[in-house]
């Protein structure tokens, strides 16, 4: 007898993976807590933390929306200036260094850079440099609406009981002064300097210790607030490390995938959910992807979201308050051939604002 024999079958590749048809594969997260379906949630962090958002507004789930857009302002508007995108108007946070950052700011424990760039005779907020498209009217109007969103998001601490944040990058951009961009400057805005700013790949202490710090404020200020860490499957737009841009995506998730479960581990108020494994394990054959091999599909995103929304109900049951809500059609193999094809012809796939993206323009024309 040994500790194998009693190993269920999903911790065998054979069992759990190559006997099953991938739309079989389950049991891919265990949750560490229960998240009711009344409980303010926040979301927040890269890119692939705002497919997370329309979720949990699609299943009936209370999430939090704490700087919401003004009356009257369509949907499409509101996304295109920054809201209904994460709980509060941060703009993308790719970094836990950037996230210990905003937190610090809001909280009063850092002083805010009084930077802002110049467009034209309008102004743009360096920290979130694509949240207006036109830019702000004056300076004083970059610092009034950013105390704006630190308010919410200091709001979204007190006041949540789940804070959900994706990590999206390593590579990051900081001034000579400590503080860090969330894109280079000169990109979205801004003029680069190199002897002002510098870039840095981080590495697994950096980027754990910024995490744990990040963590550490919040639960300090609310002991309530539990923490849920995803990894985007998302990969580099670009990179300035050196690498092919496969091996730069690699390497970057890679790290953040460990820095997420050694930050969960142990401990039973942080949890780790994995999206990435999902949209991007050899199971899946890339399948979830739109062809430009980099951007996840509607099927994809529906069949994350399902095996999270299973999960909770196979460990817990069936929260009485829970929303109805009919599946996508992801169960069957056929589903993923030509009406996928064609839907990404139309451009119909899953729409977010990534910031990131923006780097794409600075490549070489094809």
């Amino acid at each position: 007898m040994n500790p194998y024999r009693t190993v269920p079958e999903k911790g065998y590749w054979k069992h759990a993976i190559a006997a099953r048809s991938a739309f079989d594969v389950f049991e891919l997260w265990d949750p560490k807590f229960r998240i009711p379906q009344r409980q303010p949630i926040v979301t927040f962090g890269s890119c692939f933390a705002q497919h997370f958002a329309k979720a949990l507004q699609g299943r009936g789930m209370n999430w939090l929306d704490a700087e919401p857009a003004p009356k009257l302002v369509s949907d499409a508007l509101a996304v295109q200036f920054g809201y209904r995108t994460f709980s509060a108007r941060t703009a993308n946070i790719y970094t836990p260094s950037s996230l210990f950052q905003w937190l610090s700011w809001a909280f009063g424990e850092a002083e805010v850079p009084d930077e802002v760039w110049k467009k034209g005779d309008r102004f743009i907020d360096p920290f979130r440099p694509r949240l207006e498209p036109d830019g702000f009217e004056t300076a004083e109007t970059v610092a009034r609406l950013r105390r704006q969103t630190l308010k919410a998001l200091r709001d979204c601490v007190m006041t949540a009981r789940v804070f959900v944040f994706t990590l999206g990058l390593t590579e990051s951009w900081f001034h000579q002064d400590g503080y860090e961009y969330p894109m280079c400057p000169g990109t979205a805005g801004g003029e680069f300097d190199a002897s002002k700013h510098r870039f840095v790949n981080q590495r697994f202490g950096q980027v754990h210790e910024s995490l744990e710090k990040a963590i550490a404020l919040m639960r300090r200020k609310n002991p309530a607030l539990r923490i849920l860490l995803t990894v985007s499957p998302v990969p580099l737009v670009a990179t300035n490390s050196g690498e092919h841009v496969l091996v730069a995506t690699m390497q970057s998730k890679s790290v953040l995938r460990a820095v997420a479960w050694e930050a969960s581990a142990g401990r039973d108020f942080v949890d780790y959910f994995p999206s990435y494994e999902i949209i991007n394990a050899p199971t899946f054959r890339g399948m979830f992807f739109e062809p430009d091999q980099r951007s996840v599909n509607p099927m994809g995103v529906d069949f994350v979201m399902n095996s999270f929304f299973e999960a909770r109900e196979r460990k817990f049951g069936k929260d009485p308050n829970a929303a109805v809500h009919e599946p996508k059609g992801v169960q069957e193999p056929k589903a993923m051939q030509e009406p996928r094809r064609a839907a990404s012809a139309k451009g119909t796939k899953a729409q977010v604002t990534c910031d990131e993206e923006v780097l794409a323009a600075f490549g070489p024309r094809s």
